[in-house]
């Protein structure tokens, strides 16, 4: 502890002897102590209250008020209670003079004479012991306003009762009671906790005296029936010589991360769902693919029906895998707020035709029957036709997929109310429960199946309707009355203000022109899958594998049209493309990305790589077609 800078001390020296007090203030000031004096109690009284000094230097024997009471006074006094005082006397110096003084509220007594030394001893023994509880008291301050200020929770208990000595102001708040109610009775946070987690708190708590390990979280049940999730840790307090006497206690509300691990359990049990759907929905074409590829195997040329079906069986569940494949590359573009619209006014029909094309192969394949009922005159919107297809699509799709074979399913466009479409999607099948209606248009939401265990799918058509037909400016909604009573989905968009005059008659196509055709991939197979394909087409083929077998072939044959793979091994297919456009040679050559990759970051690195077009994998004839044709 640092010594303390006596010129920085005030001591009152109160003595109606002018020689005593006098010696005495030399003594002080010699000492290097500030000196004030009074004669008698009231104005020692007087000066207390007004200088208030460090200590008062008080003689018992006193012409107006007994030096006692003098004392009793200045220690009674909330202005003055913390000033230190020294008794003395000439005349009363006995045993029993010295206890009453003591008793009287004096925080030493001395016995006249007093030699020097002795006063100045006992006057700084009195300072270090008053600056050391004044460190204790701001302490213990600054304890109080941390305390007060944070959210959690601070206790304090004795050790040896277990009462409690201490709480902070955040009690009120977290529990639900007053700390009012917590000092008349030290048990009454118990009352707040979940009667499910009360005894073993309660139990956990009694322990900890017993010097057990203390961390708990349970609920606490307020008023209303909300509840809260709380965090309690108690450990003991150690004084000096190292031996426990208190327990400390912290509480800290951890409800908005037991939400937070709800949501993240919740999230990954769909992801686990999703990934099992997934490989169910990925395995499912793959069985029936190997199948027909076995039989045209099997069968000879000469068998053209057989073939003919087993073409059918492989176009169709690659339909179905390009469709998972899309609507995981939609949703990863939702989640990323990339999904791009191509706006333009487009007639319904228009939207129409594709999302029945899309769906009939699994409704005739279903043996349902499909009602129609469209409006013949033309109804325009403004909107992306591919996209509104999409939505019209899943909704068909859903249909056809959970209603039980030979069922029926109607699409009936009307317009309910001026400058609106409604297309309604309804069938005879499963139907959806009132638990599953408010969530069907959650991402992975899963219905019940049909019974005979149609293609469940991945839980995202839906949520793909209602994300495209809030981008379009308009709704979706669901209604069923229940299991196996059939459903209906209704899409309302707004229609065109104004329809568009009529288009000039667009110029006949003209006859594909043959072209010079390098395609690069270093999946063999599918390499000379497609060069048959593009042969047939009547272009001329060359292929290659990596990079340098394409570099090769180009420079050697000079293609009209380079269909060049990204994941090629070594050098990839935007590096090749760079070096193809630095070459003179090809600065008119075509150049076509074909890859697995089809987000718009993607499309934006192919363009900057210097490719014309952009393919996903597995490209249509007929994109093939326009990308030869130019257009």
């Amino acid at each position: 502890m640092n010594e303390i800078n006596n010129s920085t001390v005030l001591i009152l020296n109160v003595d109606d002897n002018d020689g005593a007090r006098y010696v005495k203030s030399r003594i002080l000031q010699n000492a290097g102590f500030q000196v004030a004096e009074a004669a008698n109690g009231t104005d020692a009284l007087l000066m207390a209250r007004k200088l208030v000094p460090a200590l008062v230097l008080l003689d018992v024997k006193l012409p107006d008020i007994n030096g006692i009471e003098v004392c009793r006074q200045i220690k009674a006094d909330v202005s003055t209670c913390t000033v230190l005082v020294l008794q003395t006397s000439a005349a009363l110096t006995g045993r029993d003079d010295k206890i009453r003084g003591l008793e009287g509220g004096a925080d030493n007594y001395l016995a006249a004479p007093i030699e020097a030394d002795e006063l100045i001893a006992n006057v700084n023994a009195l300072l270090r012991l008053q600056r050391t509880q004044m460190a204790l008291r701001n302490s213990e301050e600054r304890f109080r306003q941390l305390t007060d200020n944070i959210e959690d929770v601070f206790w304090m208990f004795d050790l040896e009762g277990g009462a409690l000595l201490y709480v902070s102001k955040a009690y009120d708040q977290m529990w639900g009671r007053s700390t009012a109610q917590l000092q008349q009775s030290p048990d009454d946070w118990l009352a707040a906790i979940h009667a499910e987690d009360r005894a073993a708190v309660a139990a956990h708590w009694q322990a900890v005296r017993q010097g057990e390990h203390y961390d708990q979280e349970y609920r606490l049940l307020l008023a209303g029936g909300a509840e809260r999730w709380v965090r309690d840790r108690a450990f003991p307090v150690r004084d000096a010589a190292d031996v426990p006497y208190r327990i400390a206690r912290i509480t800290s509300d951890i409800t908005h991360r037991k939400q937070m691990e709800g949501l993240l359990h919740a999230a990954d049990e769909n992801k686990n769902d999703f990934l099992a759907t997934l490989a169910h929905e990925l395995r499912n074409p793959l069985s029936p693919i190997r199948n027909a590829v076995a039989l045209m195997n099997a069968t000879g040329v000469e068998q053209a029906e057989v073939h003919h079906k087993a073409r059918e069986v492989i176009m169709r569940q690659v339909g179905h895998l390009s469709r998972l494949v899309d609507d995981l590359l939609d949703v990863a573009r939702i989640s990323e707020g990339k999904l791009m619209l191509r706006m333009q006014d487009v007639e319904l029909h228009a939207v129409l035709e594709p999302a029945l094309e899309t769906a009939r192969p699994l409704i005739e394949a279903r043996g349902h029957v499909l009602y129609l009922e469209v409006p013949p005159q033309p109804i325009w919107l403004h909107g992306d036709p591919v996209r509104l297809a999409q939505a019209v699509g899943n909704l068909l799709h859903n249909a056809a997929k959970f209603t039980n074979r030979g069922g029926e399913i109607r699409l009936r466009v009307s317009m309910p109310a001026p400058q609106t479409v409604r297309i309604a999607v309804s069938d005879n099948g499963i139907g959806i429960t009132d638990y599953n209606l408010p969530r069907i248009f959650n991402m992975f939401a899963q219905g019940a199946s049909a019974h005979d265990r149609a293609h469940d799918g991945l839980g995202i058509g839906l949520s793909l309707v209602s994300t495209l037909a809030g981008m379009h400016g308009g709704s979706v909604m669901a209604d069923s009355p229940g299991i196996d009573q059939g459903s209906t989905f209704v899409i309302e968009l707004p229609l065109l203000a104004q329809a568009p005059a009529p288009a000039a008659p667009s110029p006949s196509p003209e006859s594909p022109e043959a072209r010079r055709v390098l395609l690069v991939d270093d999946n063999v197979d599918s390499a000379e899958v497609m060069g048959e394909l593009l042969k047939f087409m009547g272009h001329t083929i060359h292929l290659a594998h990596d990079a340098d077998g394409a570099l090769a072939l180009a420079r050697e044959h000079r293609p009209d049209v380079i269909i060049l793979d990204i994941g090629l091994p070594n050098v990839d297919g935007h590096a090749v493309a760079r070096m193809l456009r630095a070459d003179p040679l090809f600065t008119h050559t075509r150049l076509v990305a074909h890859t697995g990759f089809g987000s718009e970051r993607d499309r934006e690195n192919t363009a900057a790589s210097g490719f014309d077009y952009h393919l996903v994998k597995p490209a249509s004839f007929d994109e093939l077609a326009q990308v030869l044709k130019g257009g």
